[in-house]
């Protein structure tokens, strides 16, 4: 029973990691849009980068958790770690200012988070 509990909050963890990080990516996407229309929209945006990529990692940190301990399954380790990858990315491309590619990895990004949240 105590190893059921256990996989439980793992799996809980992991959702709450998957959900935090989708909405980051959504503030992300209405920070980008005071960045273009507010003076305070740079600094929400640059902070909210930081936020995000930290929700990122705590994805990666959930994955390993509900993989390792538990005996689950790698699969989420493998989402979770994309996921990084996909952030150090979106992180490098908004500081070089290359909104072409930016904008769309964003939308990408939060569609692949709101569908991992789906599955959880």
């Amino acid at each position: 029973m105590t190893a059921t509990a256990n996989a439980q909050r793992t799996s809980s963890f992991l959702q709450l990691a998957i959900a935090l990080q989708t909405l980051t990516i959504f503030l992300q996407a209405v920070s980008a849009g005071l960045l273009l229309t507010s003076s305070y929209g740079e600094t929400l945006h640059s902070v909210g980068a930081r936020v995000m990529y930290g929700a990122s990692m705590l994805y990666v940190l959930a994955a390993v958790l509900a993989w390792k301990p538990g005996g689950g399954s790698p699969r989420p380790l493998w989402h979770a770690s994309g996921f990084l990858a996909l952030a150090s990315v979106q992180v490098v491309l908004g500081i070089a200012h290359v909104p072409s590619v930016h904008l769309p990895l964003g939308v990408l990004m939060f569609g692949l988070s709101v569908l991992a949240l789906a599955r959880r």
